[in-house]
């Protein structure tokens, strides 16, 4: 994730290994390799204007603390105004509210909005612990109505069933009547997703909001579409009373362009990033995290936090005994790798490990390949 922005980062702050004050001129320095970082990174203009007039403020007479070298105290001041640009900290869905809280998902079509909400639904139920409803009013494409039913049923929540001879308002307004008889919890709303926003797109919702009065208003934007994705969502928000985002195919996102953009200029937080195909591939958007990541640090948090949800307890002990009494063989390895590849793979915890920033991707795809080969060999054990 943001690879290429990360790396770009990391060697902008190498101009000041070595030295032992901020002059002016070194400042500019590292300023200047930063802009190119940002600006290949597809991050908006204004975005970098603001954070980089912050960083220049706070760096001149930057004080370093004891046991910090110029370069890392540099680096606490980018990770400080980089965190405040893109959200400060984590913005929860808020659900204090009669149940059922009803959470409406928007997007335009290839965003990746039908099954955001099925790993939305995944998430809530899993984590934490709520009856979820979901319900389809894209009456304009009927493979996204059968699309949602068949997701629900794989993240094992209840679909309420619809048809394109509906109007989307009769869909959602039945939908809640029943998710209140029946004591769910949470209700989620597909919205008809368009090849961009229009006016029609903007009045339907509209229509959709007065009917049900969701208490969540979520906009499901593609990453790999840089500033537009946050300039899309900023025409969005104008016209709705949006309360988050949902930044979608972050795996494959070297420049971070949009996650860096998005909150700056719609105002709106980033709830949520899609880190996968899987179902279970939703991360809660952290912010500091997501810096910590970028500048090469690693995100020990998330890493502990996946670790306690997707690895069998009862089998790591038994591994650990195993290795303890040398006697790991191949069937445990494999057990590991399994385990492993429900965490992302290597690549995902690669990621969130510290200092693996900083290793080359060549480096990075050796390891993973090597790793991949191994996963497979082991896998035709019986």
């Amino acid at each position: 994730m943001f690879d290429s922005l990360s790396n770009r980062l990391s060697n902008s702050f190498k101009a000041l290994q070595g030295k032992n004050k901020l002059s002016e001129s070194n400042i500019k320095d590292v300023i200047r390799e930063v802009r190119r970082a940002l600006l290949e990174a597809d991050v908006a203009l204004e975005v970098i204007k603001v954070f980089l007039n912050g960083v220049q403020e706070k760096a001149i007479g930057l004080k370093v603390n004891e046991g910090l070298n110029l370069s890392q105290a540099f680096i606490k001041l980018v990770e400080s105004e980089l965190t405040h640009i893109i959200g400060g900290e984590n913005k929860t869905l808020d659900l204090k509210v009669q149940p059922p809280a009803v959470v409406m998902v928007a997007g335009l079509q290839g965003a990746g909005k039908t099954t955001s909400i099925a790993k939305l639904a995944r998430y809530l139920k899993d984590r934490e612990k709520k009856k979820v409803l979901v319900v389809s009013a894209d009456v304009y494409r009927p493979a996204a109505i059968k699309q949602l039913e068949v997701l629900a049923e794989q993240v094992g929540v209840e679909f309420f069933p619809s048809n394109i001879d509906e109007k989307p308002s009769n869909i959602v307004v039945n939908a809640k009547k029943y998710a209140q008889k029946q004591f769910f919890d949470v209700l989620l709303v597909d919205t008809a997703g368009r090849l961009h926003i229009d006016s029609k797109m903007m009045d339907e919702i509209q229509v959709l909001q007065k009917k049900v009065n969701p208490i969540e208003t979520l906009f499901v934007v593609d990453s790999m579409t840089g500033q537009d994705a946050a300039h899309i969502a900023k025409t969005f928000a104008d016209r709705l009373p949006l309360t988050g985002i949902i930044l979608t195919k972050t795996d494959g996102d070297a420049r971070g362009g949009a996650a860096l953009s998005v909150r700056h200029i719609t105002g709106k937080p980033i709830k949520f990033l899609g880190v996968g195909e899987k179902v279970d591939a939703l991360e809660p958007f952290h912010p500091d995290r997501i810096v910590s990541r970028l500048l090469g640090m690693g995100d020990v948090l998330s890493l502990i936090e996946e670790i306690e949800q997707k690895i069998d307890r009862k089998k790591a002990e038994k591994s650990a005994n195993k290795i303890a009494k040398g006697q790991f063989d191949l069937e445990d390895m494999r057990d590991q790798l399994i385990q492993m590849d429900k965490m992302g793979g290597m690549e995902a915890l690669m990621d969130k490990m510290p200092s693996m920033g900083q290793t080359p991707k060549s480096v990075k795809n050796k390891i993973i390949s090597s790793i991949e080969t191994k996963k497979w060999l082991l896998l035709l054990i019986p």
